[in-house]
């Protein structure tokens, strides 16, 4: 165990994510798709949401919370929906999200498949032009702090909106057994303003 406290949330993150993947793989497509359609529906009421002009959002991938239907409803809206692109080391370009067909399936070395945007890169400084910001993750807590695949990538897009002084709604994307009493935080981990599950929105304060 390391002294300075990190160590313990470091095995206990990992503990944690293990335990939540092992339920999200249990899902059936039915119940991936049926969570979908009422993840986006909730989310589509919070007025972050409602009222964006740019959302730098994901596309789900497997058992997932699905974010399809979420992504074409608000380029119906009209917003400009930007998508990730995962860099060799582990951070994020973006693309504009154009329908289902401006995807492609990217491998990544021997890690999962993603579907990434085709088209323009806009480089990794796009998503600080974000009004709000949808976060992968396995979990979150009464305070908002989420638990993320430990992948890295959205701890160098947050530091990268820190930065620049970009403050965009945060939102998670989870199922309902995901939002818990407590995930272990470390002292640089920012809590995200809003989890929306498939049977709502639940809001935290922006302290």
């Amino acid at each position: 165990m390391h002294h300075h406290g990190t160590g313990g949330a470091e095995s206990d993150k990992r503990t944690l994510r293990r335990e939540f993947l092992a339920v999200r793989n249990t899902l059936t497509t039915d119940d991936v798709r049926k969570s979908a359609l009422a993840l986006a529906e909730h989310a589509l009421e919070l007025p972050e949401l409602a009222h964006a002009h740019t959302v730098a959002a994901y596309v789900s991938v497997g058992t997932e919370p699905g974010t399809l239907a979420l992504l074409d409803a608000l380029r119906a809206r009209g917003a400009r929906v930007l998508l990730p692109a995962l860099l060799p080391d582990n951070d994020l370009d973006w693309g504009a999200y154009a329908g289902e067909g401006s995807l492609a399936r990217v491998q990544h070395g021997g890690r999962m498949a993603l579907f990434e945007p085709i088209g323009a890169r806009l480089g990794p400084d796009a998503v600080t032009q974000a009004d709000v910001v949808l976060l992968p993750g396995l979990a979150a807590d009464a305070r908002g702090m989420r638990l993320g695949r430990g992948g890295g990538s959205y701890d160098r897009v947050l530091a990268r909106l820190e930065r620049a002084g970009a403050r965009p709604a945060l939102v998670v994307l989870l199922y309902d057994t995901e939002v818990v009493e407590h995930v272990p935080a470390e002292p640089h981990d920012r809590p995200v303003h809003a989890v929306v599950t498939p049977s709502g929105v639940r809001r935290f304060d922006r302290s």
